[in-house]
């Protein structure tokens, strides 16, 4: 679908001014982006104290994910940088323990290059529909990919028994393949919605007198 650029000296509805820095959503944001470097650190005492240290840090980070979010729409307090920022806290988090997860041999190479490979492909999207003035609405199956690994993460970082039965890494790989399965079905649909989004700006242009 095609639609003009938003506005970035205001967002329709927010109760703040979007260049505000100083909200509460972003805070949260900062927050996320400041506990990349600490679950890094415990994943490399490569101890059990260690990995419930980074385990649970990672799953604080991944909780004000939604927190922000939840915020920003109850309270209208929508910015330029939590627009920014959001998503790519969340890419760092995601990325950085994945590539600290596969030096410690916990998650095979060729999962974390496909996930990378995906994200630098669909930011590199995201940013040519922006200049080409075609938005790419995010979809369920990136949502739901993010939430399996937000997930998946923290199964693989204990490496615990879990009830005797099965471990704990072994439910966060088959939860990581999901996710590297959602994560190339949605970059399909985001692939043929900005190509639909050229060709109907390219119609409607046409169509001009």
């Amino acid at each position: 679908m095609t639609n003009k650029l938003p506005d970035i000296d205001a967002d329709e509805g927010s109760s703040v001014d979007a260049l505000t820095f100083d909200t509460p959503p972003n805070r949260l944001t900062v927050l996320r982006m400041i506990a990349v470097p600490g679950v890094v650190y415990f994943l490399s005492w490569r101890t059990f104290q260690g990995d419930l240290s980074a385990c649970v840090l990672f799953s604080l980070a991944a909780i004000t994910d939604w927190f922000d979010g939840y915020l920003a729409r109850a309270y209208k307090s929508v910015t330029i940088f939590g627009k920014l920022m959001d998503p790519l806290a969340d890419k760092f988090l995601v990325v950085s323990t994945l590539i600290m997860l596969q030096h410690l041999s916990r998650i095979h190479p060729y999962l974390v290059m496909v996930l990378i490979c995906r994200e630098m492909g669909i930011t590199s999207l995201r940013a040519l529909a922006s200049s080409e003035g075609v938005i790419i609405a995010a979809g369920k199956g990136g949502k739901y990919k993010a939430a399996l690994q937000m997930v998946a993460i923290p199964f693989l970082i204990l490496q615990i028994s879990l009830f005797g039965v099965v471990s704990s890494d072994a439910v966060g790989t088959v939860l990581m393949y999901a996710s590297v399965a959602l994560s190339l079905s949605s970059a399909s649909t985001y692939a043929i919605d900005f190509f639909r989004g050229l060709k109907e700006k390219r119609r409607l242009k046409q169509q001009k007198p």
